[in-house]
């Protein structure tokens, strides 16, 4: 087993230790920064993710695996830049306002850097004109909203109308998710994608910032 698969190994058993040793020994023998994130880090990201998604693995081991691709990527980043590395594109994550729930969108967070984005978190409780302004100041390709209380998620179709009224409709895309929420929720608030799972809404977010 090569150095990148033992550190995809290591990660996805969320050996944080063994995760750093391993990049920075990656570092040293002079791989190059893009190839450790890709092969080593996000690869096992990325089969958690599926694993989680096939119901294999749960919450705790998702945690410990983003916690451990979390101290390889402390560690990268700097090198990552000085190689002139950029991310595959930015989301805006949010719980919508009058939510204080965060455990859904901590998990699509994590899935969300997993596949290399540049997430930018605005938390809980957040207003349509929150989620609009960061996107437009971030140029994020997505919009990630979650609720989990059916009475608010109506706060969705705000952020879709401020979207539009802001006239970034066309660049951004809209994603909602959260226990209410159904694709025929998702269709009557003019949002773009519905996903069940914090995994699938990574895949489809790397796909929104790919131009597919």
């Amino acid at each position: 087993m090569n150095i990148l698969e033992e550190m995809s190994t290591f990660l996805q058993q969320g050996r944080a230790k063994q995760v750093k040793e391993l990049v920075a020994q990656a570092i040293e023998e002079g791989i190059a920064p893009q190839e450790i994130l890709e092969k080593g880090l996000l690869s096992g990201m990325s089969i958690i993710g599926e694993k989680f998604k096939n119901n294999e693995v749960f919450v705790p081991e998702v945690l410990i695996a983003a916690r451990a691709m979390n101290a390889g990527t402390e560690l990268l980043k700097p090198h990552l830049a000085t190689a002139g590395v950029k991310s595959s594109g930015t989301a805006v994550v949010g719980t919508v306002k009058g939510d204080l729930h965060d455990i859904g969108k901590n998990l699509v967070k994590m899935m969300l850097e997993g596949k290399g984005l540049t997430v930018i978190d605005l938390g809980v409780d957040v207003s349509p004109e929150t989620f609009v302004e960061k996107a437009i100041e971030n140029n994020a390709q997505v919009i990630c909203c979650s609720a989990l209380l059916t009475t608010t998620m109506v706060e969705m179709k705000n952020v879709v109308a401020k979207a539009e009224e802001k006239g970034i409709r066309d660049k951004v895309k809209i994603m909602v998710g959260g226990a209410p929420i159904t694709q025929e929720f998702c269709d009557s608030i003019g949002a773009d994608y519905y996903t069940t799972d914090a995994a699938s809404a990574s895949d489809v977010a790397l796909k929104i910032c790919a131009g597919a």
